[in-house]
């Protein structure tokens, strides 16, 4: 996605990692994509990222990201029978299976992706777990860290958020 992202000659985009705390009041903008909030499992590593993402953000810098809504229970449906396949790069089908391994705790979710085809590297299996955080949970974490909230969006087409809707998309401004 950056290597699409770096298509627009009239933005900077840069490869951050929250793990380093490297940059001070540098970004008008941070965006997180994927899902990839959802894989901040710890309340203190939650709160750390937070910090360095706040750190890096110039005065009144955004901080946009994704996560899904636990309302919606989104892993109800990783199951096998929810199986689907996409054309792998050389135009073969690749098999996505999806199932969950540890249940919803109320707090996380532990699954893992089977993939399977005709490729000689297939088939492998990638293993996650994903907190999902209320929007409560999530307003919390991002007003101690010195955001406020701008906008929330129940999915991609932009949708306001509310209830069951399938995310959680965040458009948080920093404060003073």
């Amino acid at each position: 996605m950056l290597e699409r992202a770096r298509l627009t000659p009239e933005i900077e985009w840069v490869l951050g990692d929250l793990t380093v705390p490297r940059w001070e009041n540098e970004f008008d903008l941070i965006v997180m994509t994927g899902h990839a909030f959802q894989a901040i499992i710890e309340d203190d590593h939650l709160a750390a990222s937070l910090a360095t993402v706040r750190r890096a953000l110039a005065r009144e810098g955004v901080f946009a990201f994704d996560t899904r809504n636990p309302a919606a229970k989104a892993w109800e449906a990783w199951r096998p029978e929810n199986a689907r396949s996409i054309s792998g790069p050389d135009g073969r089908p690749v098999r996505i299976c999806t199932e969950v391994e540890a249940p919803f705790d109320g707090r996380t979710v532990t699954f893992a992706h089977t993939f399977t085809g005709e490729d000689h590297s297939l088939p492998q299996v990638s293993r996650s777990t994903l907190r999902f955080l209320s929007a409560d949970g999530l307003a919390a974490f991002l007003m101690r860290a010195g955001f406020r909230i701008e906008a929330q969006f129940g999915d991609f087409d932009g949708r306001p958020f509310g209830g069951v809707c399938p995310e959680i998309i965040t458009v948080a401004k920093t404060v003073g």
